[in-house]
């Protein structure tokens, strides 16, 4: 018996052994066919939670939910509701007349800013948003809420869907009122899912071998390309926005392409770039004067590249914040875009712009009664893009890149970091804003790299995370759990410029600052609940510093529009009397900067703090650009490529530290278009 055991127990292990001499060893190219596919899930998953706002807007219920896993779960402060039939009931009936279906009725919901974290085992992830109501029946009733999300998300058959959408509000209110923080109370910090180091970095090390893949390397470089083809037609989207902002007519243009197209309902169709041109003076000629606002920043942006990679769309929602403040004249205006991308010569370009606007309400009235209901007699959808959840292979086509060989897998791997560095950078970005909101310093810190670098408003530069830290401390105080307050800070519709070898980025982004408080908003002098706010954040750096992306370099220009009071709103703005100028900070004797605004001479030119006479809403501030424009290569008026703080203080540039200057200009593949044609 022991000797027949015995027998079977040495054939078992000699059958063992020949298996594993059998199992194939790791191929280079299974690790990236894995890597490529978690970020495609990164993406997917972030798609998935733009949709449901871009469903929201036109009220579709069912569509929403079918976002929902099997058994997921909704949880709205205190409610919850279990199962996609569940939760497309709760959806509907939580909107009631507020619906964007009604004509008349408004329910744009934006939710940004987003804070994702894929799990090692790619099946999960967690995602943190802001997220921001406007809605009404278009009977007389008009509200405004907000929030944030804590989300949490599952791979399933057929792609990612929401297992968990928790939301926290934190304010709301009636239009004619305003809002003001949730029951009145004080705003507790909602816990983050992330640590400081989590933060930059959204898709951790995979764990275990990579099974064994059946795509080539030419698969695999056709999709990696969808990527990097995604993140520049992302970057025209938002680099148009700005343009826009500033009427800056002559950038607008050179976005385009020859034989170009805009459609605007109810408005008409213009064709050519001369027609482009028309379309954009309708909202006034180039250049902005004296209070004038024509703010209409994006948001929920999502991309689709077609099978070749030569043709792309885009949409998203776009709020307007309008008006003459000399004038007091103010309007709000919510529309939804679809645009067409087209790429040539390498470099992404738009070929037709489709504007659906939903609705124009004047300040003083808001949307209660409908506004102006643009779309009279009941509102088209335009089309949504590509199924949300999916991850959307690209196939190799005619736009793909040539064949490559396994040789190669290293340069693909290359590519595809600077994708992931596009959703590093994201990602550290919007903890920045997070951090602050909850007036978290030590983590707000963390985030920076070791020689990095941070303005304070009105006073200057400190280099390094202490120094960073010790200004926040000497300028606010330490944190608290509970918030009288807060001055929100979404960091939305970025610009990011990645460099060739994937470790460093130039960003810009808007700041979009809704605050709120417990006193209602039409308390006098209530500074906290001022309405909308609005500034930028210019020229900001990032780099990959031990495999996690760091901000570099933070500068904040502010505000380039700001509302006194609730009430009026931006068009209530008067400038200061003769004479009367903004005190200085108080930081800069309290704890002196290492660059003062005021050393930075013509950069700082009008900013409270810095050179010359100080400029405040309705006056209109400079505005500075990181990039030229990214079809054409134009040179903005006011051009500034490299950190704020570099030329009075080199070592502060990142080349000064082994990181590549990310390309400013039309570019391929991260080199600047000229340096591109070499390689």
């Amino acid at each position: 018996m022991a000797r027949r055991y015995g027998a079977a127990l040495s054939a078992t292990l000699m059958m063992m052994a020949t298996a594993a001499t059998s199992v194939p060893a790791p191929r280079p190219i299974d690790a990236l066919a894995r890597d490529v596919e978690r970020v495609e899930s990164a993406r997917a998953v972030k798609n998935l939670q733009r949709h449901y706002a871009q469903y929201s807007q036109f009220g579709q219920w069912d569509a929403m939910a079918a976002l929902f896993a099997d058994n997921a779960t909704l949880r709205w402060g205190d409610e919850a509701v279990t199962g996609r039939a569940a939760i497309a009931t709760w959806l509907r009936a939580h909107a009631g007349a507020m619906n964007g279906a009604t004509p008349g009725s408004l329910h744009t919901e934006i939710v940004d800013e987003p804070l994702e974290n894929l799990s090692p085992d790619g099946t999960t992830a967690k995602a943190r948003w802001m997220g921001m109501r406007f809605l009404g029946d278009g009977k007389g009733t008009a509200r405004i809420e907000g929030g944030l999300y804590e989300n949490e998300y599952v791979r399933e058959a057929g792609g990612w869907r929401i297992a968990t959408l928790v939301y926290h509000p934190q304010y709301e209110g009636d239009y004619a009122d305003g809002w003001t923080n949730v029951g009145g109370k004080d705003l507790p910090i909602v816990p983050v899912h992330f640590t400081t180091n989590e933060s930059g970095v959204p898709i951790p090390p995979a764990t275990g071998a990579a099974p064994r893949t059946r795509a080539t390397a030419q698969d695999l470089a056709a999709r990696i390309a969808r990527l990097n083809d995604e993140d520049a037609v992302r970057n025209v989207q938002n680099a148009y926005g700005y343009y826009v902002d500033r009427r800056m007519w002559s950038d607008v243009v050179d976005l385009f392409a020859d034989g170009a197209a805009v459609h605007i309902a109810g408005a008409g169709d213009f064709a050519g770039r001369a027609g482009v041109r028309r379309a954009m003076e309708r909202m006034g000629p180039e250049g902005l004067n004296h209070g004038q606002l024509n703010d209409r920043p994006i948001f929920d942006l999502t991309v689709e590249i077609s099978p070749g990679g030569r043709e792309a769309f885009a949409r998203g929602i776009e709020i307007g914040m309008l008006g003459d403040a000399d004038k007091h004249e103010g309007f709000w205006e919510f529309s939804t875009f679809r645009n067409r991308f087209v790429k040539q010569g390498g470099v992404w370009k738009l070929q037709a712009l489709s504007i659906t606007p939903l609705m124009r309400a004047d300040y003083a009235h808001g949307w209660g009664n409908g506004g102006i209901a643009l779309q009279l007699g009941g509102r088209s959808t335009p089309p949504f893009l590509a199924k949300a959840g999916q991850t959307v292979t690209a196939q190799p086509g005619a736009g793909a890149r040539p064949a490559v060989t396994a040789s190669s897998l290293r340069d693909l791997a290359r590519r595809l970091a600077r994708s992931q560095a596009y959703d590093g950078v994201e990602n550290v970005s919007s903890a920045y804003g997070f951090y602050i909101d909850d007036f978290q310093w030590p983590q707000m810190a963390a985030i920076f790299a070791l020689k990095g670098n941070k303005q304070s408003p009105f006073a200057g530069y400190f280099l390094g995370r202490d120094r960073i830290l010790g200004a926040v401390n000497a300028s606010w105080g330490p944190a608290a759990k509970l918030r009288a307050a807060i001055s929100f800070h979404w960091r939305i519709q970025p610009v990011i410029n990645v460099s060739h070898d994937g470790r460093s980025a130039n960003l810009r982004t808007r700041l979009f600052q809704p605050r709120t408080s417990k006193a209602p908003a039409a308390t006098p002098s209530n500074f906290y609940m001022g309405g909308v706010h609005a500034g930028m954040y210019p020229n900001e750096q990032a780099v990959l510093q031990n495999g996690i992306w760091r901000l570099w370099s933070v500068t904040i220009d502010e505000h380039y529009f700001a509302s006194p009071d609730w009430k009026g709103g931006w068009a209530a703005a008067v400038d200061r009397p003769a004479g009367e100028v903004p005190p200085p900070s108080p930081l800069l004797a309290k704890y002196p900067p290492d660059v003062k605004i005021s050393d930075l001479g013509r950069r700082e030119e009008g900013f409270r703090g810095g050179t010359g006479k100080t400029i405040e809403w309705p006056g209109i501030l400079p505005m500075w650009f990181n990039y030229r424009n990214p079809v054409s290569g134009r040179v903005p008026e006011r051009y500034w490529p490299d950190c704020v703080p570099c030329e009075k203080l080199p070592d502060a540039r990142m080349t000064a530290h082994g990181y590549e200057m990310p390309p400013t200009g039309p570019q391929i593949d991260g080199l600047d278009l000229t340096d591109a044609k070499k390689h």
